[in-house]
């Protein structure tokens, strides 16, 4: 009888699942294809199917099933497929049922349209153009948290969307002990006098040759190009569509290497992860991504404990001199290597190096939880930001496109978002030291291209495993250790150590 009741629900929710492909298609042509006067009639296409996903996910007839399956043997093991299906969709569901479909239509719409608005206020470099519309997303989110409700502030109940039952001073801490470890670090390396020549790294590297190297590394890596595709956008992302279409972005910039290489790694690692979920529960948790902290874990796993370790060099440097013969001839791999860990305090987080970047983050974490919670208004970001930018950087942007403006996360209402990026590079640490724990040498495997070692690694432990466990019991079953930023720093450490003779 119980699973009777269980398949009735798994076909209830799977339906709901088509219909959140096809928005998340229409929202990838709206970041890829969209043309310019399109965008009204998209906001409302997006705002419908926003409503319709949102009505029958909060069908009353999914409660009555939930509450039948929640006392059955089915539940029993919390971490079995069966058990993690219905302790995982009651849980979404309790919280959808709190939260109106007209807020959900709302917020939808304002994030569709502030999108837009975004582009083009970044483009001309003119906050007061996006101003009304940040300034309606925050009070949109906030209206959100607070009808979701939360224990202590209303920030847990926007980081809970992406980083399930993470609470927001748990993650404060730990990023507050990276911190701690982090600026003396830059400090250090800042007053050791050695800094690797990068020049070439903003000669000319013509954008054909860049797009096929982009694509034959993360194909090497393991991304699926027969189940999934590359394209151009604004900021790049990437998106699922369905077990076998996974959609990676990226932009280029012909002065600048590292942009979209090492974006193209961090999304094919991303599309990694969702190409290696169990197919057959598609649409439900075993077959659903653990957290996004876990999602950024694997991104930036390949960015940069895979991208930007010697040995992948080792492999890939010959062909980027092929491509790029005038920019990297005269450039010897130790220098590229040196040059690609450059560690220098700059403005943009997407092209931040590894012992920056958390401090970028731990901004925007700050700024976002203020906002949100009532402590500064929105129209006060620009200076805050900057304020910001001197006291953990030490630098401060001349313009918002290059400050406020460069992230795409807050006009799509992306709001708790951000640590789940410094989550990722501390699950990431350990996640790698577990690998080579159980795979042996992985920088001898890499020298020589052999990156499907790790990958299956990454599949077995990681991506099939779904949300059967949440991302602190994950992370400890891999690693055997609970969360820390040790790891991470001592990646970190041995990385930079030679390159800046600390």
């Amino acid at each position: 009888m119980s699973l009777e009741i269980l398949n009735e629900l798994v076909a209830l929710v799977r339906q709901n699942s088509y219909l959140k492909s096809s928005l998340a298609l229409l929202e990838w042509d709206q970041q890829t294809k969209l043309p310019s006067q399109a965008g009204a009639f998209r906001a409302e296409q997006i705002t419908f199917m926003a409503g319709e996903i949102h009505s029958r996910a909060t069908d009353p007839r999914i409660g009555e099933l939930l509450n039948e399956l929640s006392t059955s043997e089915l539940a029993e093991d919390p971490t079995s497929d069966h058990g993690a299906t219905i302790r995982e969709l009651k849980r979404e569901y309790e919280k959808q049922i709190k939260l109106p479909n007209k807020l959900v239509q709302a917020i939808a719409r304002a994030s569709a349209l502030s999108q837009q608005i975004w582009v083009e206020a970044r483009r001309e470099n003119d906050f007061s153009k996006f101003a009304p519309c940040l300034k309606e997303m925050f009070e949109l989110k906030q209206e959100q948290a607070d009808a979701l409700g939360y224990d202590e502030c209303r920030y847990d109940a926007l980081l809970d969307e992406y980083e399930p039952y993470a609470k927001t001073s748990e993650v404060a801490a730990v990023l507050h002990a990276l911190k701690d470890e982090l600026v003396p670090l830059v400090a250090e390396i800042s007053e050791s006098g050695n800094q690797p020549k990068t020049e070439f790294l903003k000669r000319n590297f013509p954008i054909p040759a860049q797009e096929i190297f982009g694509r034959e590394a993360s194909a090497k890596i393991g991304f699926d190009y027969e189940r999934g595709r590359l394209d151009l956008t604004h900021h790049p992302f990437c998106t699922e569509l369905g077990p076998n279409d996974v959609r990676i972005t990226t932009r280029y910039d012909d002065s600048f290497f590292n942009s979209a290489f090492f974006g193209i790694l961090h999304e094919a690692g991303h599309g990694i992860y969702e190409q290696g979920l169990r197919s057959e529960f598609y649409g439900l948790p075993p077959g659903h991504y653990c957290s996004l902290g876990i999602h950024e874990s694997q991104s930036r796993l390949w960015e940069n404990l895979v991208g930007r370790a010697t040995s992948f060099w080792t492999y890939f440097y010959s062909r980027a001199q092929q491509l790029f013969p005038t920019a990297l001839g005269d450039v010897n791999k130790d220098e590229f290597v040196g040059a690609i860990n450059q560690v220098s305090p700059s403005l943009i987080r997407v092209e931040a190096d590894e012992a920056t970047y958390d401090l970028h983050i731990i901004i925007r974490f700050q700024l976002e939880q203020a906002v949100i919670d009532g402590q500064l208004d929105t129209d006060d970001l620009p200076t805050a930001w900057n304020e910001k930018y001197q006291q953990y950087l030490g630098v401060q942007p001349d313009n918002d496109s290059v400050g406020v403006l460069q992230d795409i996360h807050w006009s799509a209402g992306l709001i708790g978002y951000f640590p789940t990026y410094s989550l990722g590079n501390l699950y990431a640490s350990q996640f790698i030291d577990a690998a080579s724990r159980d795979l042996g040498n992985l920088d001898e495997l890499f020298q020589h291209g052999e990156f499907e070692p790790l990958k299956k690694w990454l599949n077995r432990e990681i991506h099939e495993r779904g949300m059967c466990f949440n991302s602190p019991e994950l992370g400890e079953k891999v690693t055997g250790q609970g969360l820390s930023h040790e790891a991470l720093m001592a990646h970190l450490r041995a990385k930079l150590e030679p390159i800046y003779a600390l």
